[in-house]
């Protein structure tokens, strides 16, 4: 997996303070994606077990509320197993802290059985839509895009949206 950024104190990816990893490439290309450069497959870095240790470390501190994970595209073949990896390493070390995502894949219809959802709190799901685009919405980018709370989606077999608790 290769990855774009860190953010180290990030408020707008999710609620509180946050430590934010964007992954590199995505092959949806959504026309004015707020994130083009993070696009192609071979730019970025390599994330490693000290790139891992390094983006814990940023989150071990009481006023992290926890890790966003975006891209780039965090769930495409490429970057799957190592996102699973690195959320599943987040949450054992941090079970009090939470995962949030974004991906362009649908929850119902690409990710249900995904392993790594046992380890993401809440999940934006669906491709940016230029034409549906909103600024005025919560945590997503355009009014076709869900904010699902995972855990009691696996728990009740359907899709359960997160209510924003701010």
């Amino acid at each position: 997996m290769r990855y774009n950024k860190i953010r180290k104190m990030d408020i707008s990816n999710g609620p509180g303070v946050r430590v934010s990893i964007f992954t590199q490439g995505c092959a949806f290309h959504c026309k004015n994606c707020f994130n083009p450069e993070t696009h192609d497959f071979k730019a970025g870095k390599e994330f490693t077990d000290d790139t891992e240790n390094t983006l814990f470390s940023l989150c071990d501190h009481d006023y992290v509320e926890g890790l966003s994970v975006l891209g780039g595209e965090p769930l495409h073949p490429n970057n799957i197993e190592g996102t699973t990896k690195m959320v599943k390493d987040f949450k054992a070390k941090y079970p009090d802290k939470n995962v949030w995502m974004w991906t362009g894949f649908n929850f119902d219809k690409d990710l249900k059985d995904k392993e790594i959802l046992k380890y993401v709190d809440v999940l934006v799901d669906g491709q940016y839509q230029d034409e549906l685009a909103n600024p005025t919405l919560s945590w997503k980018g355009s009014s076709n895009q869900r904010v699902i709370d995972v855990q009691n989606s696996l728990k009740k077999n359907q899709v359960v949206l997160y209510e924003d608790k701010i």
